[in-house]
């Protein structure tokens, strides 16, 4: 473990910090129009079995992005890992970005995940960016369903940014990620050589052959976009988990009452996916309240109504897997501080 005045426990720190005073940022500007009693009349007047409902849908995602994981990544052997150690990763890694500053939950997964089953950590850690990048584009394609609805409102603005354009800036973001990955993953042998050479020719040999180990473990991740039938289950599967997670936003619609479309639902869901990349404090307080304010004004949702939406359907999703994740951290016998520096010490 690093010592309480290592680099790694300063950059710690910092991130923690720097996370605190986003979120805090963010969270006053979320209420500064807001009154705290309309807050909580409007969480009061919510149905409690469609936020029952919510609640239940919200947590299922986690089981299916288990099952995508399953198919994503293999052992050593190239075999199919058992489903409940990548469980117990899953919900670890989910409850870690919950507790943990500088999004540890990533490095927190592919940890435990390694600590299980006969994979490499970064193997681990690259089946999680290939996710994320899964993630992105198909969020972004239903996000493209929502604006392409005839009664979207036009010239539609989250913010000062225009709806149509963050859309297109996101596609080619995570576009080109899932390009260059392909690339890289069908032609190994030349990145690899190239990478290698140069890692060798600026560092000292002890150095540049771990990072070239590393970027073997990385590509080997990346295995799944070479399977043709894998690819299109892993497409399937994200269709799935982002169409169950967009049905737990428009049933909390419902609970409160709100004439959003269900199609609002994949708007919304887009806005703090990508909300969620800047850092904030674990949790991500303030970036979710922000970005679902401004998403329910593109459809008329008062302020008021918007924030109280938003703090109940974060609360009330926030603690399953929370609870879930620290249930097996006891399981998998690894003490919570660990995760912290997950990604140094695997």
């Amino acid at each position: 473990m690093p010592s309480p005045s290592s680099p790694s426990s300063r950059a710690t720190r910092w991130a923690w910090l720097i996370g605190l005073a986003v979120s805090a940022g963010l969270l006053a500007w979320t209420l500064h129009d807001v009154q705290p009693r309309a807050i909580l009349a409007h969480a009061g007047r919510a149905n409690p079995w469609l936020l029952v409902a919510t609640v239940a849908l919200a947590t299922l995602t986690f089981p299916i992005r288990t099952w995508r994981w399953q198919v994503m990544l293999r052992g050593d052997d190239d075999r199919r890992l058992p489903f409940l150690p990548l469980w117990h990763a899953t919900a670890v890694g989910f409850m870690a970005n919950n507790l943990l500053p500088a999004r540890a939950g990533e490095f927190a997964r592919a940890y435990v995940a390694k600590r299980q089953l006969p994979v490499r950590f970064t193997t681990a850690l690259a089946s999680i960016g290939v996710e994320r990048v899964m993630d992105g584009l198909v969020m972004v394609a239903l996000m493209a369903v929502a604006i392409a609805v005839p009664s979207f409102p036009r010239h539609a603005r989250i913010g000062t940014a225009s709806v149509s354009h963050l859309a297109t800036g996101a596609a080619m973001l995570f576009g080109t990620a899932l390009l260059v990955a392909l690339a890289v993953v069908h032609r190994p042998a030349p990145w690899l050589s190239f990478f290698n050479r140069v890692l060798h020719a600026v560092l000292p040999t002890r150095f540049a052959d771990r990072l070239v180990r590393f970027a073997e473990g990385l590509i080997g991740g990346l295995e799944v976009l070479r399977r043709p039938g894998r690819f299109a289950a892993v497409v399937a599967w994200s269709l799935l988990l982002w169409l169950v997670n967009a049905a737990a936003f428009a049933v909390c619609f419902r609970a409160f009452g709100m004439p959003v479309p269900a199609a609002g639902a994949l708007l919304l869901q887009a806005i703090i996916g990508f909300g969620v990349a800047l850092p904030s404090s674990p949790g991500f307080v303030g970036v979710f309240e922000l970005a679902t304010k401004y998403t329910l004004e593109v459809y008329g949702i008062a302020p008021d109504l918007a924030v109280s939406y938003a703090l109940t359907y974060h609360l009330t999703t926030f603690l399953p897997i929370t609870l879930l994740g620290l249930y097996s951290l006891r399981r998998v016998h690894v003490p919570l501080g660990t995760l912290q520096t997950a990604g140094q010490e695997a």
